[in-house]
């Protein structure tokens, strides 16, 4: 399904991530990961050196998943005393980190006149408030908004931009607020009764780059277990 295509994956190296890149490679694509210690997606030049050396290495780029974000108990903080540090820390990762990534890799797919695809990792808190998480919520729905802008300005240059949004994922990240879950006043029941993995929502990602999502752009799929069903 993607036979020899190549895709960076940000924060491709643990959590949902990870498994995207399992998803991604299990389908013959190819795949390269940007982690902090090999490219800081706040840095608009650290992205533009770890895209070239994408290119160097492959020959060709294919797509982007924008996944790295400052998520679980790393991005709560009541509203009231949530610090300059805190708010700027989401907001440069998950919010800054998407547009720079996106930029430099839909720059490449225009200057070379090929087609790409973009998939942004958006979340349920886009659109279902948590307490302690506004901040976060607020990025994420950010990135809502962002899939749909960047759609309609680049799909002239035949690049697609979409974007998935996880529930409840059983990752190391979400284990410490999964656990306190019962007692949270923005808990919520799973439908399908269970935690998602990191895998489905690679299959997600996976469908939303390959040739079958050819007429999709613009979108979120929510792969929630039916989280936000009611």
């Amino acid at each position: 399904m993607l036979n020899d295509r190549v895709y960076i994956v940000t924060g491709g190296a643990t959590g949902i991530g990870a498994g995207i890149v399992r998803v991604l490679e299990s389908y013959d694509a190819k795949t390269a990961i940007f982690q902090p210690d090999t490219c800081d997606v706040r840095d608009p030049k650290a992205v533009a050196r770890g895209v070239a050396a994408v290119l160097e290495r492959y020959g060709r780029l294919d797509g982007l998943v924008n996944n790295a974000a400052i998520t679980g108990v790393p991005s709560i903080a009541p509203f009231l005393t949530a610090s300059p540090e805190h708010i700027d820390e989401l907001l440069n990762v998950n919010v800054k980190g998407v547009i720079y990534c996106s930029q430099e890799v839909a720059r490449y797919a225009v200057a070379e006149g090929t087609p790409a695809a973009i998939v942004n990792i958006s979340s349920v808190g886009a659109f279902a408030a948590q307490e302690h998480a506004a901040i976060y919520c607020a990025s994420k729905a950010a990135i809502t908004a962002l899939t749909q802008a960047m759609s309609l300005e680049l799909a002239p240059h035949r690049i697609r931009v979409n974007a998935v949004a996880p529930g409840d994922i059983a990752t190391a990240a979400s284990a410490p607020i999964s656990a306190a879950a019962p007692q949270r006043s923005y808990a919520r029941l799973t439908p399908l009764g269970r935690q998602g993995t990191p895998t489905e929502i690679g299959e997600a990602v996976a469908f939303l780059l390959s040739d079958r999502a050819s007429f999709i752009t613009g979108s979120t799929l929510l792969a929630d277990g039916g989280f936000l069903s009611y």
